[in-house]
């Protein structure tokens, strides 16, 4: 197939966006899905998220290859729940890809032999902000507003960091779900209630281009994880940013962040504090140490992992 082409995820509404230079086909059903592809007769196949699609085109269309792209943790996915789904699906696809080697490591529990191929999340450096000459003496919490991300942890900590520095501020953006048109559920009112009891500006839900400008001034970007997180987009957007990362190392947090960070105990907000008040006195050295994140980013930039991808297709 000359060029990419997009096809609609069959658990979503049906999308109207298109990408630039990419033909769109929307496909309201497996069987016109599978219709569309044979008429295409595509040389790869990339699947995201959908392990049972995966399998089923690997036998609809015998002739095309096959990538599975994980993003989640395999062992919550239907279809590779089981050792036996995992090994059909490694056996009978053309690559297994996770975006992360703990998603790589959680795929190969209770299984030997060969292991999914790992390719990393992307982020395009060149499209972010320019980091502050200098950074203001604030503590940043961005993320979904719900337990898994530790929003409570985050303000808990802060409510004694704070009294400890004077001058500091501490600020929490996001909400219930990604995006600025996130509803207001009642944890998210709990969170923005406790966070004005504690001192702390809660911006709520934001656009993204707002959270990366808030990342390119904080000092310190907080990521108090509970959940294993499958990657880590923001840990890697904060130290691509030069910003002082405190996170947990939860699922793939420290593959994102990198030296960039200072990785704390989950779920323990006097040891956060106890973070956040010791990387603020750093002053210079917090600078200094920081700097690692840009440099640590520069293995996730877009063209390093586009190039990494049609190298994988190529060995495939």
């Amino acid at each position: 197939m000359p060029a990419n082409a997009g096809f609609h995820d069959l658990s979503t509404p049906t999308q109207t966006g298109t990408f630039p230079g990419i033909p769109y086909h929307p496909t309201p059903n497996t069987l016109a899905l599978i219709t569309t592809l044979r008429r295409l007769n595509p040389t790869y196949i990339d699947v995201h998220q959908q392990p049972r699609l995966a399998i089923l085109l690997s036998y609809a269309l015998p002739s095309a290859k096959i990538l599975l792209f994980l993003h989640n943790d395999p062992l919550t996915m239907r279809g590779l729940k089981t050792r036996f789904g995992r090994r059909l699906a490694v056996r009978r696809l053309h690559r297994v890809v996770c975006v992360s080697t703990y998603l790589r490591d959680r795929y190969m529990t209770g299984l030997t032999g060969p292991a999914p191929a790992l390719l990393h999340n992307p982020l395009t450096l060149a499209e972010l902000p320019p980091p502050a000459t200098e950074r203001a003496q604030s503590i940043l919490f961005a993320g979904r507003i719900v337990a898994d991300k530790g929003p409570d942890v985050f303000i808990n900590a802060c409510r004694v960091a704070l009294e400890r520095l004077p001058g500091w501020t501490a600020t929490m953006m996001g909400g219930d779900r990604f995006g600025p048109r996130s509803p207001e559920t009642p944890y998210v009112a709990d969170m923005r209630r406790a966070a004005a009891a504690a001192g702390i500006e809660f911006l709520g839900p934001r656009p993204h281009g707002d959270i990366l400008v808030a990342m390119a001034r904080a000092a310190i970007v907080v990521i108090p994880s509970r959940w294993p997180e499958p990657f880590g987009l923001a840990a890697l957007e904060a130290a691509a940013s030069g910003a002082f990362i405190i996170a947990t190392r939860q699922g793939g947090l420290p593959e994102a962040a990198g030296p960039a960070a200072l990785y704390i105990e989950a779920d323990n907000p006097a040891k956060l504090a106890t973070a956040i008040i010791t990387v603020a006195e750093m002053g210079d050295h917090r600078t200094s140490r920081a700097a690692a994140g840009p440099a640590w980013a520069k293995q996730f930039d877009t063209p390093v992992i586009a190039a990494a991808l049609e190298n994988l297709r190529t060995k495939v």
